[in-house]
């Protein structure tokens, strides 16, 4: 869509689809009109039979949604899909604020022409500022299985998720979801929405889900954005992509965070693979993995850590933190990892790594962070450290998956619990020059990583047969 009407000339902006049950499709999105006022318009695929719907039909009686009474008219955006309540009608949430406030609001509606402002706010929290691409959605406690937005009841918790339109970070918790009173209620209001656990602790913003009713699964998208000058982005005549997309699932081991992982399609691009088992890892060591070719890659990696040397660890570690910290601040316990995207000489590198802290109480913090600072010689980057802690259970080894695509690197830890997404600009570790290394830079523990990388293939995007429609 494009912006050519009042009700979207200053922009066609985020929005959702629904699917509803006699196979018709709705689509709700932002428009900012003439006014410069945020509002919410209608419109449907003109052709149901085109399998890729590329003509919509605006709704003449646009727009469908305006800022109710209170609600600033800049700050009124982002509907998610619709969802059936229990009194069988169709609900939709939007963000918003009210002062400092993050708010979601959720409307009623029977046909997606008219609507009702449902009393109170599907949920708030003070200080975190305006809300926008919120999305809300059911997973199971039960099963692996993804649900369908409208599920609720037993064995089911509602993800409620924002981008934080100040920070431009996406958050999330996990709640119960009461319909009739129309409230979410987090299960840890320690990490509420906004101020506790993040989707994606990297270079990640303005995610949405999506339910594919054909595999059962729940699918999420994000956007990863630039860190290098406007000029650069002109030059290239693009800006931004699209992450590898996810399922999502709960993660019924911690009870208290979301799971996400590559969808399974990565894997029909794997060629062939290289194994690295037992490799012992001494304080300060950095070892080179013979990988031909490292700038596509899909990397599967576990590290133990010396039990002895974990136990007889004495001295408390508790200031450490991925963003002020990095690869270089060496910790008794820390960090170990992989080096990516780096070249022969160390001149370019990108550290995925952990690294653990040992509590007052006795107790170990985890972080899995990602580290940019080294990962190109190119100036006029914004160049970051990103990460946050991830949850390790007893008897778990460290875990972390990582994907490689010359200028992103998605990075997985412990299944999925936490997730961090690198926008790099490598100069010299490109093509047949990048490398692969695993490293400790701990001080006081030996560390034995097994690795197993499969090279990628690219994903070949065929055009469309339109003339077989």
């Amino acid at each position: 869509m494009v912006p050519d009407h009042w009700f979207d000339i200053n922009g066609v902006w985020t929005g959702s689809a629904t699917l509803l049950p006699d196979g018709q499709i709705i689509i709700l999105y932002t428009g900012d009109t003439n006014a410069t006022v945020q509002v919410q318009n209608l419109a449907y695929p003109a052709n149901l039979s085109d399998p890729l719907l590329l003509d919509l039909v605006k709704y003449e009686g646009n727009p469908v949604l305006v800022p109710p009474s209170g609600i600033g008219s800049k700050d009124f955006r982002d509907p998610t899909t619709a969802w059936v309540g229990d009194d069988g009608k169709w609900r939709v949430a939007i963000g918003s604020k009210v002062n400092t406030t993050g708010i979601t609001l959720v409307y009623e509606t029977t046909n997606f022409t008219s609507y009702e402002l449902l009393d109170g706010v599907l949920h708030a929290v003070p200080g975190t500022g305006m809300w926008e691409c919120v999305d809300f959605y059911p997973v199971s406690t039960n099963d692996t299985n993804g649900l369908d937005t409208s599920v609720n009841g037993a064995g089911v918790k509602h993800v409620l998720k924002t981008s934080l339109d100040d920070e431009k970070k996406d958050f999330y918790a996990l709640g119960t979801y009461n319909s009739s009173a129309n409230t979410w209620t987090p299960d840890d209001p320690v990490l509420d929405v906004g101020i506790g656990l993040r989707v994606d602790y990297g270079k990640y913003y303005a995610s949405k889900t999506f339910y594919d009713q054909n595999k059962s699964r729940r699918i999420l998208w994000g956007w990863i954005g630039e860190t290098d000058s406007e000029t650069d982005d002109l030059l290239k005549g693009w800006a931004s992509v699209q992450t590898i997309p996810r399922t999502v699932v709960f993660d019924k081991k911690t009870g208290s965070n979301i799971l996400q992982w590559p969808v399974e399609e990565v894997e029909k691009l794997r060629l062939n693979s290289t194994e690295f088992d037992g490799v012992d890892l001494e304080p300060g060591s950095i070892v080179p993995l013979n990988i031909s070719y490292a700038t596509q890659l899909d990397i599967s990696a576990t590290f133990e850590v010396d039990k002895e040397a974990l136990e007889g660890t004495l001295e408390a570690d508790i200031g450490y933190n991925c963003s002020t910290a990095g690869a270089f601040v060496r910790g008794t316990l820390g960090p170990f990892g992989l080096l990516v995207i780096a070249d022969d000489s160390l001149s370019e590198f990108t550290p995925v790594y952990f690294y653990i802290s040992k509590d007052t109480d006795g107790g170990y913090s985890t972080f899995f962070c990602a580290d940019e600072i080294k990962s190109s010689l190119a100036s006029e980057i914004n160049k970051k450290v990103y990460g946050g802690t991830v949850p390790v259970l007893d008897g778990e080894n460290l875990s972390a998956r990582l994907l490689v695509d010359h200028s992103i690197v998605e990075s997985f830890a412990q299944g999925g619990r936490t997730v961090v997404t690198s926008r790099i600009y490598p100069t010299k570790a490109i093509y047949g020059a990048a490398r692969v290394f695993l490293f400790n830079n701990a001080t006081g523990v030996n560390v034995t990583a097994s690795v197993k990388i499969w090279e990628l293939d690219s994903a070949y995007i065929q055009p469309f047969p339109f003339d077989q429609i």
